[in-house]
């Protein structure tokens, strides 16, 4: 699928959560389309800068890691700081960074949620605020929520709690940014096949699992290149693939008929366990 870009394929791309999953497809992606990367990872990820420069559309473009924790301001700014220098001022930035913990909120412990608040949230604040003396007029900040954003999930309590916050913050960045000519997406992909999901998947609770297949399920390839699409064009809210598209929609437009519908996929689930 060919990406067009509205305002011409960004000379450098800083992306968080590079080292895996979505963020490590963005930073392949924009290597083919031949950006320089900076890829920022709370452990440095040699293997996928070497992975990019096979990818690499010219001789000419730059790759480098940092090791950074988006929840840590001020060793992200030091990074931040160091990839404008070394690689270029970032045409566009995404933050991809996220953890996810499930668990029934009533077993779930304070520490569990704060850390996915955390990294979640005051990392996507800490991100967009690290980027703010490096961003200029025509280019673009991407924050990755989650479809977790706009409807709630069995058993994901701090995770749908987070990017429910992440969605609020890029509207309102959206507003004040836009004064400056930079424009921002939030993108809400559904559950996306990524290291993370296939661990979490070993112990899911089966409420959680029947309610997040209700949405449907995408390979990261195809999930990641319905996003950039969506970028390229400066589309604000992103959902890739049409059964998340349709669900986000359905509990916008017809919010009470959804929530029985949920309610009664968890009712089945409950009983279903209880017999067997």
């Amino acid at each position: 699928m060919a990406i067009h870009w509205r305002n011409g394929i960004p000379n450098t791309v800083f992306i968080s959560g590079g080292g895996s999953g979505i963020g490590e497809q963005f930073a392949l992606r924009m290597a083919q389309q031949g950006a320089n990367v900076a890829i920022f990872n709370r452990k440095l990820a040699p293997q996928v800068v070497d992975k990019l420069r096979q990818q690499a559309a010219n001789s000419t473009q730059r790759f480098q890691d940092y090791s950074a924790d988006v929840s840590d301001m001020a060793g992200l700014q030091t990074a931040i700081d160091k990839a404008v220098v070394e690689v270029g001022k970032p045409d566009l930035a995404i933050n991809s960074a996220g953890i996810q913990l499930a668990g029934a909120f009533e077993i779930a412990t304070a520490a569990d949620f704060d850390q996915v608040i955390q990294v979640n949230l005051i990392g996507t604040r800490n991100f967009a605020a690290a980027l703010m003396p490096h961003l200029h007029s025509g280019s673009q900040l991407v924050l990755v929520a989650s479809l977790a954003g706009l409807v709630g999930n069995y058993g994901y309590a701090a995770y749908c709690a987070s990017k429910h916050g992440v969605i609020g913050l890029a509207k309102v960045l959206r507003i004040e940014l836009k004064l400056q000519g930079i424009d921002v997406s939030i993108c809400c992909p559904g559950e996306v096949e990524t290291p993370m999901v296939a661990k979490e998947r070993e112990t899911i609770h089966p409420i959680s699992e029947a309610l997040r297949a209700f949405a449907g399920q995408l390979q990261v390839e195809p999930a990641c290149e319905q996003m950039l699409a969506g970028i390229a064009k400066r589309q604000f809210e992103i959902i890739p693939g049409f059964k998340p598209r349709l669900v986000g929609r359905l509990f916008r437009w017809i919010p009470g008929l959804m929530n029985k519908n949920i309610d009664s996929m968890a009712a089945a689930t409950a009983k279903q366990m209880a017999q067997h």
